[in-house]
């Protein structure tokens, strides 16, 4: 089944969501199409029974070349407030790329070409994040005189180290994919990305959806969390899946050596 709006197309099979950027022929920048069809693909994702797993990645020669500035132009004198919160905490720029953090299903990220400005921190969104080792990536904003506002400070803090950060922010130098990974941006290299992403998200699909996303809600709470309050959480999300159907489905396969079945 494929579910397609301007700009981003979506393909979902057994239980993963393929979301595509679609725009290849400006390197799928961000324009503000773009950014409407990515939050409405969140939405529809949030919305969608049965999903395990979500694979975002770009059509063409790169993942995402960060804003369309040619168009993002005419939103200076528009309507449109920044300060507006759309989506919870967060505008809808930053809904684009928070909104993967908050999905309740892991994320990973398969990212080639470049990856610049509000494109690294689009792929920042994800769970994990494979690159291809030449991919090119930036925090490029203050090359035009602006500053990370699309969530970046919130999704790399506790990834990449404070003056390290700084520092890429400060100067807009780009760094390759394999930099990516010691800097604390990328999770880990691959030839393809898109590759390793789906069979990475097929095999978390085959996971307790429950404990999955169980464990999604406790990264993201031990991200910012004390310690008494994770380790309170760790305690009801355990009492909540021990003695369920598809706990006890996990551990039968286990000794059975058989592929589990799970109900969502």
């Amino acid at each position: 089944m494929t579910a397609a709006r301007a700009r981003v197309s979506i393909t979902f099979e057994h239980g993963v969501a393929d979301v595509r950027l679609v725009r290849a022929d400006k390197l799928n920048a961000l324009d503000p199409e773009m950014i409407e069809a990515l939050a409405a693909a969140i939405d529809q994702l949030n919305a969608r029974a049965g999903l395990r797993a979500v694979v975002l990645s770009g059509e063409g020669r790169a993942f995402c070349a960060g804003l369309d500035m040619a168009s993002m132009a005419g939103l200076a004198g528009s309507d449109f407030d920044i300060m507006a919160r759309t989506h919870g905490p967060a505008n809808i720029f930053q809904q684009v790329c928070w909104g993967w953090r908050t999905l309740p299903v892991p994320v990973i990220a398969a990212v080639h070409g470049v990856a610049f400005g509000g494109g690294l921190q689009l792929m920042s969104g994800a769970d994990i994040r494979i690159v291809h080792p030449d991919t090119r990536l930036s925090v490029m904003e203050t090359k035009w005189g602006i500053v990370p506002d699309m969530a970046g400070f919130a999704l790399w803090s506790g990834r990449v180290q404070d003056d390290i950060l700084r520092e890429l922010i400060y100067t807009a130098r780009e760094f390759s994919g394999e930099a990516a990974v010691w800097l604390g941006f990328a999770t880990r290299t691959a030839g393809d990305p898109v590759v390793d992403a789906h069979a990475l998200a097929h095999e978390i699909a085959a996971r307790n959806p429950a404990a999955i996303r169980a464990a999604k809600r406790l990264a993201n709470l031990s991200a910012g969390g004390d310690a008494a309050t994770v380790l309170l959480a760790e305690s009801r999300e355990q009492s909540a899946l021990i003695g369920t159907p598809n706990q006890m489905e996990a551990v039968s396969a286990g000794l059975q050596n058989r592929a589990p079945t799970f109900t969502d």
